[in-house]
C-alpha cells in the first residue's frame, strides 16, 4: 500500500479537544498546478515531501481519524490495479469513513496526476453508497449501475476525454417457430402494447447478460410457451434507437426448429399460446399494416419456401480466449472454411 506522509495536515490539532472539528481544508494534497510549476522538484522530492493542505469547502471530519493521520504522520493511498489504457481501477471491499475516503481518494489523485494517469475508475458496493458524494466532489460522474454496484468515473488530463459510454444497447430477440403442418408458434401477451389488441405474435423477449442469442430464443420460447425448440439461424435483424430508457435496440429474428409441440404457456406474461396456419398469421391486420411486422413475416415465408438463407451461428473462440458465436451465411460454409487466406 502507498503511503504519503502527512505532517503539515492538521496543525491547529493539538490544541482542539473537541470530537470533531470543522476545516477549511479537509483534503490532502489537492488538485496540483501545471506540472511547469512544479519544475523545481523532482517526482522523487514531490513524493516523499510534506504536503500542506489546501484550502477547500468547510467539512467536518473524525477527529479520531485525524489523530491516527498525525500519530502515523502518513496517508494511505487508495490501492488501485492499472488498465490497460493508461488509467486506474479501484474496487473497494471493506467499508470505509467517508471523511477518511476524501482525504485519501484527493492524495490519491494527486499522485496518479504525478503518474500521468489518465481514467480513474472506483466500483463502489452498495454497502459502501456513503461514498458517492464525496467522489462526486472529487468531479467523479456515474458511469453505470448494477444491482449490486456503482461505476464512478473520471478524466484527468486536461484534453478531451476517450473513456468509453456504457453500454449503449439491449438485445432481443423474436422466435420463428413453424412445424410440419405449416404452424407457425404465437403468443398474446398479458402486458405492454399488445395487451388486449387480440394481436397474435411470435415469442419474444431479452437476452441476459451473457446469454448468447442463439440461448437466448431456444430459452424464450420455452419460458413462454413450453416448447423445446432447436436454434437454426438468423433471419433478419434491426436496430432501433431511443427505446428502453432512451438506450438503442437490437432485435434478432431467428429460425428455431420445434422439438415438442404440447404448449404449456406462462401464465404470467402470456395470455394465451397456440399453433397457427402460416398464412392465417400473416394475414392479421395488424401485421398487414405495420411494414416492419409484414417485412419479417415475408422473410420467415421466403425461408419456409427455401427462397431464402439467413445466418448460422458457429462456436469459436476470440483473442482473449472466450468461447464466442459468429453468425454468417451457412449456404457457403464449407467453401469459406477450405479457404486458404496464408498466401
Amino acid at each position: 500500500m502507498q503511503r504519503i506522509r502527512a505532517t503539515k495536515i492538521f496543525p491547529y490539532l493539538l490544541t482542539n479537544s473537541t470530537k470533531s472539528f470543522t476545516a477549511k481544508s479537509s483534503h490532502l494534497i489537492p488538485l496540483l498546478p501545471n506540472r511547469s510549476s512544479l519544475a523545481p522538484f523532482s517526482r522523487d522530492h514531490i513524493n516523499n515531501s510534506s504536503f500542506l493542505i489546501q484550502s477547500k469547502p468547510a467539512s467536518t471530519v473524525s477527529l479520531a481519524f485525524a489523530k491516527e493521520t498525525m500519530s502515523k504522520n502518513q496517508v494511505d493511498l487508495l490501492k488501485a490495479d492499472e488498465d490497460l489504457h493508461g488509467g486506474v481501477c479501484v474496487e473497494l471491499k471493506e467499508p470505509m469513513d467517508s471523511q477518511e475516503f476524501s482525504i485519501r481518494l484527493s492524495a490519491s489523485l494527486s499522485q496518479w496526476r504525478l503518474q500521468d494517469k489518465k481514467g480513474v475508475w472506483i466500483k463502489l458496493p452498495i454497502s459502501q453508497s456513503n461514498l458517492v458524494e464525496a467522489a462526486v466532489k472529487e468531479g467523479f460522474k456515474y458511469h453505470h449501475a448494477e444491482p449490486d454496484y456503482l461505476m464512478l468515473v473520471k478524466w484527468i488530463p486536461e484534453i478531451a476525454d476517450t473513456l468509453p459510454a456504457n453500454a449503449s444497447h439491449r438485445v432481443g430477440i423474436g422466435a420463428f417457430v413453424m412445424n410440419d403442418n405449416r404452424e407457425v408458434l404465437v403468443v398474446q401477451e398479458k402486458n405492454g402494447k399488445f395487451k388486449d389488441l387480440g394481436v397474435w405474435k411470435y415469442p419474444t423477449g431479452v437476452v441476459n447478460e451473457g446469454e448468447d442469442i442463439c440461448d437466448a430464443a431456444v430459452r424464450e420460447v420455452k419460458e413462454e410457451t413450453g416448447v423445446d425448440t432447436e436454434f437454426v439461424e438468423v433471419l433478419a435483424f434491426r436496430q432501433s434507437h431511443m427505446s428502453f430508457f432512451n438506450k438503442s435496440d437490437m432485435f434478432f429474428v431467428c429460425m428455431l426448429k420445434p422439438q415438442s409441440f404440447e404448449i404449456q404457456k406462462q401464465v404470467v406474461e402470456i395470455a394465451d399460446a397456440k399453433w397457427m396456419p402460416v398464412a392465417e398469421y400473416a394475414a392479421q391486420p395488424f401485421i398487414q399494416n405495420h411494414e416492419l411486422f409484414s417485412l419479417v413475416s415475408k422473410i420467415c415465408l421466403a425461408k419456409t419456401d427455401s427462397n431464402y438463407s439467413g445466418f448460422s451461428g458457429r462456436a469459436t473462440t476470440s483473442s482473449s480466449g472466450k468461447t464466442t458465436h459468429l453468425y454468417f451465411n451457412h449456404q457457403y460454409c464449407d467453401n469459406i472454411l477450405s479457404l486458404d487466406i496464408s498466401h
